[in-house]
């Protein structure tokens, strides 16, 4: 049967895998001089003029006619009527995975702790959370309701004193599924602003956009360059490449299934990156025949098709033991396990953003209600990143409290060093506590 959709393939024994790896994997997450230009005009405007700047970008790019930073912020009774007008099996689907999000991510939490030594000194951590956050939530038809549980809850649970939401409305357009999750996470405040100068107001604050300390969720590449911009004046979650999945298969999954898994992310855009690992040459076959007839069945199917044509892959390994080897190398966001007893590979799954164990696992129940949060490192940031949770928005503080016998101890300690490092005044300040 001739591919209608051509998929890379790679041998995972073969010489040069390596190099066509890399070239699968690639991807820039630079953008562009004029993209750079335009966003660090957008967050010196915002800086220097405030809200004045926030509407002049806002009705420009948004194509709205706001004379007022007041007209563009959301009463929480209009957030409830959205709630109340979404349909109601929309409404119990939300509130469903809310709780199961909230729930998973209360075992997240971390509290402060003390200990105490022998001669009373006492050392410790105190976590707190923080003040205030932003939340950064696209618009338009391009919105998701469950990037809002994700983000909100996560910091709702940590004990964040207040969330600011921002949603862009271009032409107007809103997503009252959007509001309503805003709704059931408990978002304090939602602006209807959005692109680089959203991210300038969260960072910088304006008369109307409080200061955030921290700024979270998905966005375009002007967002996404905005929230590089400002690091350091705020903490960001991450600069997020393309969805990706990799699913490493025994060959005695459906073949539809592991099909429309692939798809799953396929369709997210074209940069979108799908991957299938196994052992067995015939089952990647069975998959290609799926993909060639379920595909034409997706109401997303040309963006689907390119991704798959342009990052797809299947890659033939000997063994299990290899397809691990290859999953590690890759460093997923999401890795499907769909095997026969899954878990005894997972001590062997070093690097992976979330994964999935077993036939039915798919990455999609992950991605609305499982629970685990599916705010997820990309692009092989796996390899030293975490998804979101609630140590996101905790802080933590050491504590240090000496007595008069542990300080002269560790004065003398500290005296020795400081002078090594021609520090005098360190050395001086410690052996005002030394005890004679």
């Amino acid at each position: 049967m001739t591919a209608t959709t051509p998929i890379a393939r790679l041998d995972a024994s073969a010489d040069n895998f390596e190099q066509q790896l890399q070239q699968l994997l690639a991807w820039e997450a630079v953008s562009d001089q004029s993209v750079a230009q335009s966003v660090a005009d957008i967050l010196a405007a915002v800086r220097q003029r405030g809200d004045a700047a926030v509407l002049e970008f806002t009705n420009r790019f948004d194509g709205l006619q706001v004379g007022d930073m007041n007209e563009l912020v959301v009463p929480q009774a209009r957030l409830q009527q959205a709630l109340e007008s979404i349909s109601t099996e929309q409404r119990q689907a939300l509130e469903q995975a809310a709780e199961r999000v909230r729930r998973y991510h209360e075992h997240q939490r971390q509290e402060s702790w003390q200990y105490t030594e022998a001669d009373g000194t006492v050392l410790g951590q105190q976590v707190v959370a923080m003040d205030r956050v932003g939340l950064y939530v696209p618009g338009g038809k391009a919105s998701y309701p469950s990037s809002v549980l994700m983000n909100a809850l996560p910091a709702k649970v940590a004990g964040v004193g207040e969330i600011i939401m921002v949603v862009p409305t271009p032409r107007g357009e809103v997503n009252d599924v959007v509001f309503a999750a805003a709704a059931i996470a408990g978002v304090d405040k939602v602006i209807t602003i959005g692109g680089a100068q959203a991210v300038a107001a969260l960072a910088y604050g304006t008369e109307a956009v409080p200061k955030v300390d921290k700024i979270v969720g998905p966005g375009n590449i002007y967002v996404a360059t905005a929230k590089r911009a400002v690091f350091g004046e705020v903490a960001i979650d991450m600069i997020a490449g393309p969805s990706e999945i990799l699913v490493v298969c025994d060959g005695k999954t459906d073949p539809d299934w592991i099909a429309m898994d692939l798809f799953s992310q396929a369709e997210h855009d074209e940069q979108a990156q799908s991957i299938l690992v196994s052992p067995d040459a015939e089952f990647l076959q069975r998959v290609q025949e799926s993909i060639d007839r379920l595909l034409p069945t997706l109401a997303r199917e040309a963006i689907a098709r390119q991704s798959l044509s342009d990052r797809g892959a299947f890659v033939l390994v000997r063994d299990m033991e290899q397809a691990i080897e290859v999953a590690n190398r890759i460093a997923p966001e999401h890795l499907e396990l769909s095997v026969g007893a899954p878990e005894q590979y997972l001590p062997q799954i070093r690097h992976a953003g979330a994964i999935f164990l077993g036939r039915h696992t798919p990455e999609a129940l992950g991605d609305y209600c499982a629970g685990p949060n599916h705010v997820l490192p990309t692009s092989g940031t796996a390899r030293f990143s975490s998804p979101l949770g609630v140590y996101d928005f905790q802080k933590r503080s050491s504590i240090i409290n000496c007595s008069p016998e542990g300080a002269s101890v560790l004065a003398r300690v500290a005296s020795v060093l400081a002078r090594s490092e021609s520090l005098e005044a360190h050395a001086r300040s410690a052996e005002y506590r030394i005890k004679d």
